[in-house]
């Protein structure tokens, strides 16, 4: 099947791990399993939640014409992820909003990031915070969505 959704995930990894303002944050691609005890994520294609479903991404699309092929319309998850030692939550909340500030920049600077016929943006968020033994989480979820022609 011909889908943009796995070039578009793997341009948007791409573009957090050569971002020198993620330097201080693991970029991951999807769920990852680590020992490192790294408080501050992007992760591409995966909500950050363990017990979660796993969704990466969706897509819909149909013919354009008879004779240019697919138009496929299609959604990312990606999750900034900041987890702190202490109690601070309104300092993981900045930390995340900041995280993903970095993903608006290039979409803005670049809506097709890098790709032939595809445009990008953030076009929804959620914020998800936590207090637990291990201190404030806050995880900002963006879906990254846009259309391409395959």
């Amino acid at each position: 099947m011909g889908s943009r959704v796995p070039e578009v995930i793997d341009r948007l990894v791409q573009l957090g791990m050569a971002d020198p303002g993620l330097a201080e944050v693991r970029v991951s691609d999807g769920p990852e399993v680590t020992n490192d005890n790294i408080r501050d994520w992007l992760i591409v294609g995966f909500d950050g939640d363990p017990q979660g479903d796993f969704q990466a991404a969706q897509s819909v699309g149909g013919w354009s014409d008879l004779g240019t092929g697919r138009e496929e319309e299609w959604q990312v998850t990606v999750a900034a992820i900041a987890q702190r030692g202490d109690t601070d939550i309104p300092a993981a909340r900045r930390r995340a909003y900041k995280i993903a500030a970095r993903v608006e920049e290039w979409l803005r600077a670049d809506p097709t990031v890098g790709l032939r016929s595809v445009e990008a943006a953030i076009v929804a968020t959620q914020l998800v915070q936590d207090q637990s033994d291990r201190g404030a989480t806050a995880v900002l979820l963006l879906t990254v969505a846009g259309r391409g022609f395959t």
